[in-house]
């Protein structure tokens, strides 16, 4: 039911004020925060100070407003990821003590590969994965191994929609990737986010042969020895399947 006049629910603006903060920023202004959610300031204070009674948000001097702990907690506690992360740990673990580079795990998440752990070292090369950050599909070797092992139709309906904001990647050339990926049983990209970094990830599956994850790693495209590091990412990726189970 619509609770305003410009006919959004309570929940929708809520989501709004959570959602308003950046990756990466904990602490916004009041004024700012009602900017970037769209809302009027007088209608941001209430929704603040309400979701500060539950520790949600933090309402602090001179109208700082801060993610609350309480929200932290409720999400770590609470992830549809829980298990996941906790089944692959051990396994990333071991790839990143023998590579001393960057190993992320990731989901599917609508046309986006959505990572929820990853471990880096120092003197690692970049890596644009960032826990609870989002890539599309076509320019992650984690989001083109996890798409490579749906059902068709999904994949279909995602080629169908495709659309690149670059112009530089067509419909034509992300199937060309699937495919690959699909038969090869890992996917790989050189240089796309980096031009000095090699993406490879494996698919994740439980035991109904559902893929759920993708296990990969970025390693310098100078040092890229796919013939060890596939091996390594699909043994570790059967060992957290038989971890998940069904």
């Amino acid at each position: 039911m619509a609770n305003s006049a410009s006919g959004d629910s309570v929940v929708d603006r809520v989501v709004r004020v959570i959602e308003a903060f950046p990756e990466g920023v904990i602490t916004l202004q009041l004024s700012e925060l009602s900017d970037r959610a769209g809302l009027p300031l007088s209608s941001a204070h209430r929704l603040v100070r309400q979701l500060s009674e539950h520790g949600l948000l933090d309402l602090g001097a001179g109208g700082t407003v801060r993610l609350g702990l309480r929200l932290w907690e409720l999400v770590n506690r609470n992830s549809p990821t829980l298990a996941l992360r906790q089944a692959a740990m051990p396994f990333m673990e071991d790839i990143q003590q023998v590579l001393n580079q960057n190993v992320n795990l990731a989901v599917l998440d609508g046309w986006e590969a959505l990572f929820v752990e990853r471990l880096s070292r120092r003197g690692s090369v970049a890596n644009r994965a960032r826990i609870a950050g989002r890539m599309p599909v076509h320019i992650s070797s984690a989001g083109l191994a996890l798409m490579s092992h749906q059902p068709r139709e999904l994949q279909a309906e995602y080629l169908e929609q495709f659309a690149d904001q670059s112009g530089k990647v067509t419909a034509d050339v992300v199937r060309h990737f699937l495919a690959e990926a699909a038969q090869q049983g890992y996917a790989q990209l050189a240089g796309v986010v980096d031009p000095d970094t090699w993406g490879i990830a494996v698919p994740v599956m439980n035991g109904k042969r559902r893929t759920v994850a993708a296990l990969g790693v970025v390693v310098p495209l100078a040092e890229m020895r796919l013939q060890a590091l596939v091996p390594a990412l699909q043994t570790a990726a059967r060992g957290i399947g038989r971890q998940l189970g069904d």
